[in-house]
């Protein structure tokens, strides 16, 4: 199984730093990260797993993350649903119809999005630890609001980055056993070495436009749908992946154990044959 190197490639009219795993021969798979994180959050170990089972594996940096186009701190030029076309212009640029989208966190609306706006190049949806939002719904814990709501790091301190990454991802875990700070600590590390633009980074996403959400009727959207969220997830608690789930015609919740707002490599064993079998099953195209 042969890794590429990553490479700049320009989708949607703009520069974005992508990596892939496997052989191009077979079905793809493109992961999608959520708010100010890079593909490095894919770990290279996962791809690997998933490409291992007969998958072609993308991961990329979203706009003003790691290696991928920045643009003024504050000031992003895009939205949400930018994002969403920037995924399918990654799978133009690289020769793919059609392909099994992943999308986590945040990512979750740019894959449903996707779903929406290009039904015949989605050939399933993976949603990760993500919500279809509505005031129903249980909120963010305070101490995940409480840590958000403090002001963040010094962009100009990547050391001072690093140290707010590992804190906000202890915070994610949930109180969960799957908490691995040397790992955290190493990846974040990389990553904030590789970002472009550490100001930009910590800021866009969160002020970026989310209208198209709005308008998303997830009812019609009839693309097979593996839902998977953590038990504990203090971001978007339990409810939230079973809200998804109802409210997809075509979707299944897996839950995983003891988890919060992760995807931790002691879940690995059961999320990937999961996502393998998932995305076995193409449906047609509309």
């Amino acid at each position: 199984m042969a890794n590429s190197a990553e490479k700049i490639i320009e989708a949607n009219g703009i520069d974005l730093c992508t990596q892939a795993f496997g052989n191009p021969a077979d079905p793809a798979i493109l992961l999608i990260h959520g708010a100010s994180a890079s593909m490095l959050w894919w770990e290279e170990a996962l791809c690997e797993r998933i490409a291992s089972g007969g998958r072609y594996v993308i991961r990329f940096d979203n706009r003003d993350t790691g290696r991928s186009v920045s643009y003024p701190p504050g000031r992003p030029g895009y939205t949400l649903a930018d994002m969403a076309d920037d995924a399918i212009g990654i799978l133009t640029a690289l020769g793919i119809d059609r392909a099994h989208l992943v999308g986590r966190s945040m990512a979750g609306g740019i894959a449903l999005l996707a779903a929406e706006r290009y039904p015949d190049r989605v050939a399933s949806l993976t949603l990760v630890s993500t919500s279809p939002g509505g005031p129903d719904l249980p909120p963010m814990s305070k101490e995940f609001t409480d840590y958000v709501d403090a002001g963040g790091p010094d962009p100009a301190d990547p050391a001072a980055v690093v140290e707010f990454i590992v804190g906000l991802l202890r915070i994610y875990a949930g109180g969960s056993p799957h908490y691995d700070e040397a790992g955290v600590r190493a990846l974040a590390a990389r990553d904030v070495a590789r970002t472009r633009d550490l100001a930009s980074c910590l800021t866009n996403h969160f002020v970026i436009d989310f209208g198209a959400l709005a308008g998303l009727r997830l009812d019609e959207i009839t693309i097979r749908t593996l839902v998977v969220h953590g038990a504990q997830d203090p971001v978007f608690p339990l409810a939230h992946g079973e809200a998804l789930c109802r409210l997809l015609p075509r979707a299944e919740l897996l839950i995983m154990p003891r988890t919060g707002h992760e995807l931790p490599p002691s879940l690995w064993d059961t999320v990937v044959p999961a996502l393998l079998h998932h995305t076995s099953q193409t449906s047609a195209p509309h």
